[in-house]
């Protein structure tokens, strides 16, 4: 069974190569359609056949998936503090050193398919000579170019906008609004006030980056999705069936916890102190769908919002870590797991009703 990660890792790496497949069989059929009906053909060009076809696409795609590992494992860690210039740059001078390796052996191979022949053949590598000194070579470039300037285009703005709201809008899902049951955790930054005037506005961003980044780990891994960051506030939500299915919600926030508590000694070397949080959770129905002219935004609206977030403000006066509503227990099978304690009826602000809330905690 494939685990939240790897299912993540896999989404993430899987348009890379429908980019490049996509851009393959444009940039081929283009290719062929100019030099169909020519009686001589430059020797440097391989004539299209079916095998051809099928090869190349092959190629294309293995090569467009290698790169999307590269991408989403590798280089996106390595060139994460990077200016957006270096970072463009940088990745254009490895995919271009990978891409002529790429050249150098799937031409002779395709080559070889065409002339029926072996790959050390040496008609194989004359016309692999004539190619390297033809315009087809600075034309596999162009197109290779404009793959990979595609798929890098692709990955920014996924990072940046949220792979999972990318997709959606590509998809048109929420551009009609839909309703939905989804479990809420709203997490806050203890003191946050008080560390942001000890550090300062800039180091305060810094523990915030790295806070952020040491959260998203236990995110990815029991199937979350964050919806929002607030300042020092963070918004998690779950379709209701991924986030009761093993507890994952739960699980989450201790994970969180976990997290941080194995960086602790870092976060005090760097920043002198360390962050901790508390958390809110409850669960209701919402409407989704995209908002916004001059900048879109696929948004939640519904009462559990509000509800989660004074939850999670009444987190101090109890002097507990985590609260959760009675509506999320009821669904939830903790099992010997945790120990849930109940906290009371309490009043939320700006309601009428009051609710019943727990807290919780690992055996």
């Amino acid at each position: 069974m494939l685990t939240p990660k790897l299912k993540r890792n896999i989404a993430q790496v899987l348009p890379f190569g429908i980019i490049w497949l996509m851009f393959g069989v444009i940039f081929l059929v283009v290719e062929s359609a100019a030099t169909n009906g020519f009686d001589h053909i430059p020797s440097g060009v391989i004539r299209l056949d079916y095998k051809v076809f099928i090869f190349a696409m092959l190629a294309v795609t293995t090569i467009g998936l290698i790169i999307g590992t590269i991408e989403s494992l590798f280089l996106n860690r390595y060139f994460a503090k990077s200016s957006f210039l270096k970072k463009i740059i940088g990745k254009l001078i490895i995919y271009s050193i990978f891409l002529f390796v790429v050249i150098g052996i799937t031409f002779p191979i395709a080559a070889s398919i065409e002339l029926d022949t072996s790959v050390f053949d040496n008609a194989v590598w004359n016309k692999y000579f004539d190619y390297l000194n033809s315009i087809t070579f600075m034309s596999t470039s162009f197109q290779m170019a404009i793959s990979l300037g595609a798929s890098l285009f692709y990955a920014e703005i996924s990072e940046n906008i949220g792979q999972g709201i990318l997709l959606n809008f590509f998809s048109g899902k929420y551009h009609t609004p839909k309703e939905e049951n989804r479990i809420f955790m709203f997490l806050d930054m203890k003191s946050s006030t008080t560390i942001a005037e000890k550090l300062g506005h800039i180091k305060y961003f810094e523990l915030l980056k790295e806070y952020y980044n040491n959260l998203s780990k236990a995110v990815i891994e029991y199937s979350g999705e964050i919806y929002q960051y607030i300042g020092d506030e963070m918004v998690i939500s779950w379709k209701l069936e991924k986030g009761i299915k093993n507890n994952n919600c739960i699980k989450c926030f201790f994970a969180m916890k976990e997290d941080l508590k194995g960086r602790q000694d870092w976060y005090q070397k760097k920043f002198g102190l360390s962050p901790n949080f508390k958390a809110g959770f409850h669960y209701g129905q919402v409407s989704i769908g995209e908002i916004g002219s001059i900048k879109k935004e696929i948004i939640f609206t519904g009462d559990v919002l509000n509800s989660t977030a004074r939850i999670q403000t009444l987190c101090n006066p109890h002097n507990v870590d985590v609260l959760i509503s009675e509506d999320l227990i009821k669904i939830l099978d903790v099992g010997d797991d945790f120990q849930i304690k109940t906290l009371g009826k309490n009043e939320l602000r700006g309601k009428l009703e009051t609710m019943e809330l727990y807290t919780i905690s690992k055996i």
